[in-house]
């Protein structure tokens, strides 16, 4: 509930016969201040996670697709650091998207791969380049898997950053920490 109500006695009165009931109203401190601290933490790191994707594509440490990304991630899951699973409402309904995403979620879970969910993915075809020729195919964009080589690691501040979310979202018990990235 979001607020307690007490009822006790004034007992400053002589005649006893007054009460007062208090009203607690229990608020977070994004309540209280407003939503400006969560907004901008959302922002930073949806600015973090688009640098890394683009760092990530230019050291061909980018695996696009949720087959591709399942057939990586068996055959080495240590090199995997982050796997982006993106839908937008018209997905929701896509009952084997959600399987695929389940049994992804569970497989990073057993192998320690920070997971983000993502809305946006017209967001993530203009952040990592999608050719607009019609007659190409698109690529699928519902799984992104970041990679880190053990010979060559990815060392940069935006994959600390998005880390840092993740783990900060599983310690409030929040396991599969969300994003929504804006079009520009």
């Amino acid at each position: 509930e979001k607020y307690d109500i007490f009822t006790i006695p004034f007992p400053y009165i002589s005649s006893g016969d007054l009460w007062i009931t208090i009203i607690w109203i229990k608020m977070t401190l994004e309540e209280v201040v407003g939503c400006n601290i969560t907004d901008t933490k959302m922002d930073t790191v949806s600015q973090a996670l688009e640098e890394l994707l683009v760092a990530a594509q230019r050291q061909d440490c980018l695996t696009v697709g949720v087959y591709e990304s399942a057939k990586l991630m068996n055959v080495d899951p240590d090199c995997a650091v982050l796997c982006v699973l993106a839908t937008d409402e018209e997905d929701q309904d896509d009952i084997a998207l959600q399987i695929h995403f389940t049994l992804l979620q569970a497989f990073c879970c057993d192998n320690d791969i920070n997971i983000l969910r993502v809305s946006g993915l017209r967001r993530l075809a203009q952040v990592l380049g999608e050719p607009t020729v019609d007659n190409s195919e698109p690529r699928d964009f519902h799984c992104i898997l970041v990679t880190n080589p053990q010979c060559q690691p990815l060392k940069c501040q935006a994959l600390k950053d998005v880390g840092n979310y993740c783990e900060e979202s599983r310690c409030k018990n929040q396991w599969i920490p969300y994003l929504s990235l804006q079009e520009r």
